[in-house]
């Protein structure tokens, strides 16, 4: 190894808990996991930029080694310094699984802030042996001191969520977003108006925990393309530096809070999408960043017969060891971070079924790492949220371990848009999803709440190429058309892609308003791709990870031109939101309820008649009764079929019905406030061709 230079900053031995880089009253004491470490350095830098150290601090395994952990303090080290570690162990890889290379920059996994402007991922890929240097992202102290000024996580009931996957760089980038610092943290605490009059509850944040933006196939990156959803990690205490407006100053944890502080404010919850199943560091072709090079046998999943190869249950090259006893404490102490620290009121985890593998890849029914977070004190109140399936064929959806854990419900998305688009038979399971999915969840003692429902995410098509194409179109990824999931459920309405037409964009407009209604007339918990709104397009693409462009962007001239959209779905997320019965705790049961009612009633063509078993069915309805003193009941009509209908109504007494929604009606008498209706005179409902009808008494 290097020899030491010259001392420039007194050191002590420091201890080994916590980890990271901590700042005290004297210094800054540095501590890093490293079991079968035989030798280790600590690379100190002016700032992150800086060519070359202006001190190496070797560590003494006697005085700097606490079991498995090395440590140090440093005393009078300023906030901005920046800092590395380089170290040195056995070899034989295919044997011991270890990767350690003495003159490699490691980057610390307990960063709190890092800086990538001198990372050059191909270079590092090419590094082979000890031959050559290359320098790696570097880590940052940081002054953590900050006045939340009372701010806690909030915490509401899961039933009243409504919540908004977004893009934190995507939300702002476009030129037309008109804020002052696009693509940050900053820029979409200026569109938190926008939000409210929305009327979301919770930003679901794609992932911001450092990622590696030049993590994409050979392909892409000749194309000029980078990772933008940012599912590539590298350092998961660390805010991303691309969306901080001045990183190299270390100012990411101030910019973070600042953001949930102010969405806060706005009575906005923050969720994280978070991904614990994988890292940037890819295969063993790969680039060493940090857990390859301080502990690769412990952190990932190896082949047991060459534990130079890494088991692959993501798609993208390697697998978290998440049951390994340190490395579940790892992800637990992140998590709890992000909830004491970062004030953030929610995980969404992607590929969450990796978490329920044991150390030998094999599933577990009682993984430890899920209970553990299930269980944390300081995860007590927070959302938890599971993508419950992997890409190695793990299919969890109403099965993932665990009470508390919510799961995107894809059987919900899959059946949706089957029925939306007219598919035939499908009346039976569009009424157990629209019920917030009994046959997944009751059994096991869990609630509708388990369940998040969506149409849209970011992997797929967006709501508007839902029912514009029937094919993916991702060309412009360099994958010749590969990539993707190429079963989507969606319907072009007649010409692929976009047309003049007014009768297709007339009825592409009608599917749109009609995924959107039923979505939030659904029990459990709705879930809205930021854009959906107001029509984004990302021209076919289903897989736009690496489309850092317009492509992705979200256009703010479409609230004008899709205005119709915007107001619809702004209504209908109120019109939730003032329904109590819409956001039952409970399962319906078909009991009467305490206004008369029962609390739900299934209807086909015919009153208290639903077509469960009819293979042509593709009409249902539903009456549900009111939960509290002065609301409504609903009635509800969702006519997916080719013609018009006109449709019974239940009897009511001393009141009657009104049209509320009906998304066969041109804006704006596609939605009505109450003020705005009229009592009907008739015992019947006109709905017109795929289209959906609801109904208050009053």
């Amino acid at each position: 190894m290097q020899r030491a230079l010259t001392s420039r900053y007194p050191v002590t031995p420091g201890r080994r808990y916590p980890p990271g880089a901590c700042r005290d009253a004297t210094g800054v004491n540095f501590s890093v996991f490293s079991r079968h470490a035989t030798a280790v350095e600590l690379l100190l830098f002016e700032n992150a930029l800086s060519p070359f150290p202006l001190q190496i601090v070797r560590l003494d395994p006697d005085i700097n080694r606490t079991f498995f952990f090395w440590h140090v303090h440093v005393e009078g080290l300023p906030p901005g310094t920046a800092y590395n570690w380089r170290v040195d162990g056995p070899g034989a890889t295919p044997e011991t699984g270890f990767r350690f290379d003495r003159r490699r920059e490691l980057l610390d996994p307990w960063a709190r802030a890092v800086e990538d402007g001198r990372w050059d991922r191909q270079a590092a890929t090419r590094q082979r042996g000890t031959g050559s240097a290359v320098p790696g992202i570097r880590a940052m102290v940081v002054d953590s001191e900050y006045d939340w000024e009372g701010d806690r996580p909030l915490r509401r009931p899961s039933e009243g969520s409504v919540i908004y996957e977004l893009h934190v760089g995507g939300f702002t980038r476009h030129p037309s977003s008109g804020v002052a610092r696009p693509g940050t943290f900053a820029g979409l605490v200026e569109k938190i108006p926008y939000l409210r009059e929305l009327g979301i509850t919770d930003v679901e944040l794609m992932p911001v925990m450092a990622f590696d933006e030049q993590d994409v196939p050979p392909p892409v990156a000749a194309r000029g393309l980078k990772n933008y959803w940012g599912y590539s990690p590298h350092s998961f205490f660390s805010p991303h530096p691309g969306y901080c407006v001045s990183p190299r100053k270390g100012t990411h944890l101030k910019e973070f809070k600042d953001m949930v502080k102010a969405l806060h404010r706005a009575g906005i919850g923050v969720i994280l999408d978070v991904v614990f199943n994988h890292t940037a560091e890819g295969d063993a072709n790969g680039p060493v960043i940090n857990f390859k090079g301080l502990a690769n046998s412990i952190f990932y999943h190896l082949e047991p017969e060459d534990r130079g190869i890494y088991r692959d249950y993501t798609g993208c090259g390697n697998t978290l060891n998440c049951n390994h006893p340190l490395v579940a404490r790892f992800i637990l102490e992140c998590l709890e971070y992000w909830v004491r620290e970062m004030h953030v009121d929610g995980f969404r985890f992607d590929l969450a079924s990796v978490l329920a593998r044991g150390e030998n890849g094999a599933p577990l029914p009682h993984a430890p790492v899920v209970w553990s977070i299930e269980f944390s004190d300081v995860l007590a109140h927070t959302r938890l949220i599971a993508e419950a399936w992997d890409a190695a064929g793990l299919y969890q959806v109403g099965a993932f371990p665990g009470y508390r854990w919510a799961e995107w419900n894809g059987r919900y998305r899959d059946v949706i848009r089957r029925f939306v688009r007219g598919d035939k038979g499908l009346v039976g399971e569009v009424a157990t999803r629209v019920g917030g999915s009994s046959d997944l969840y009751e059994e096991g003692g869990r609630l509708p709440i388990n369940s998040v429902n969506f149409v849209t995410c970011h992997d797929g098509f967006t709501l508007h190429d839902l029912v514009s194409y029937n094919r993916k179109h991702n060309e412009a990824n360099g994958e010749e058309n590969r990539d993707g999931a190429s079963e989507n459920f969606g319907w072009n309405c007649g010409k692929e892609g976009p047309t003049r037409s007014p009768r297709i964009l007339s009825l592409r407009k009608r599917l749109a308003k009609n995924f959107m209604a039923v979505l939030l007339l659904s029990q459990g918990t709705p879930m809205i791709l930021a854009g959906d709104e107001v029509l984004r397009t990302q021209r076919g693409n289903n897989n736009a990870y690496c489309q850092d462009n317009e492509l992705s962007w979200l256009d703010w001239g479409l609230v004008r031109k899709n205005e119709d959209m915007l107001r619809f779905t702004r209504r209908m997320i109120a019109f939730r939101r003032r329904h109590p019965c819409l956001m039952r705790r409970r399962f319906l049961n078909g009991r009467p309820g305490d206004g008369g009612l029962p609390d739900v009633s299934w209807h086909g063509v015919r009153l208290d008649e639903p077509p469960w078993h009819d293979p042509e069915a593709r009409i249902l309805a539903f009456t549900l009764g009111a939960r509290t003193d002065g609301e409504e009941d609903l009635h509800v009509v969702f006519n997916m079929s080719e013609e018009s209908t006109s449709m019974p109504l239940p009897s009511l007494s001393r009141r009657r019905w009104h049209v509320a929604v009906d998304t066969g009606r041109a804006s704006p008498a596609d939605i009505l406030e109450p003020g705005e209706q009229s009592p009907l005179r008739s015992s019947r409902v006109a709905a017109e061709a795929r289209s959906v009808v609801v109904l208050e008494s009053r």
